[in-house]
């Protein structure tokens, strides 16, 4: 996917407070915030039918983006996005701004693989986590990590601790002690055995 997906036209906000939100919402806009890097932070509003088709993508969560902010570009993650209650809107989002010489502090999704050998061993996958929190420089954010699980047998689980962290990359979970090694997937039986599904195709027969 190319980077000019992560870029997003902002305007600055002026007006803040319930009822400007309230007002830009009416106007199809998000409120929004940039805070980060030592610097004061500013409110933004982006247009709405961007950003509900942005976050459609994975890449909205894990990319450093790109705001145009009043004629100059920021680099940022995204930290919080707030939805509608029942409605598919966005109501705020939370955008941290990117220095390229401090560490960013996020969190990025589990890619599973492999899971369809172990369904047709008749086992079942069963996840505990489906992402990771994470420490990097912003040049070595990874978009996922890969957690490939085609070889495990009922009973065997991976941990934080299994899982290959790109050159650069911390886990935060492992970095406050062993007992925060906590299990990603672990494989379960099928409550039906297949030796019960024999035996009952051996009496249809």
């Amino acid at each position: 996917m190319s980077n000019e997906t992560y870029t997003f036209d902002a305007e600055l906000r002026v007006e803040t407070g319930t009822g400007a939100s309230r007002r830009l919402r009416r106007e199809d806009k998000v409120p929004a915030i940039l805070y980060g890097a030592n610097k004061d932070a500013v409110s933004l509003s982006f247009a709405h039918k961007d950003m509900i088709k942005a976050q459609e993508s994975e890449g909205f969560y894990t990319h450093i983006l790109t705001l145009n902010v009043g004629g100059e570009k920021v680099e940022a993650i995204l930290k919080d996005i707030q939805r509608h209650p029942f409605k598919p809107k966005l109501t705020h989002l939370d955008f941290q701004r990117v220095d390229a010489s401090q560490e960013l502090h996020t969190k990025v999704p589990l890619h599973f693989i492999g899971e369809e050998a172990v369904t047709k061993a008749g086992a079942t996958v069963v996840h505990q986590l489906t992402e990771v929190e994470i420490t990097c420089l912003p040049k070595s954010l990874p978009e996922f990590i890969e957690v490939n699980v085609a070889e495990l047998v009922v009973g065997d689980s991976v941990h934080i601790s299994d899982l290959n962290f790109p050159a650069g990359v911390s886990s935060v979970d492992l970095a406050k002690g062993e007992d925060h090694d906590q299990s990603i997937v672990t494989i379960k039986a099928n409550k039906s055995a297949p030796a019960e599904d024999d035996a009952a195709e051996d009496a249809a027969e």
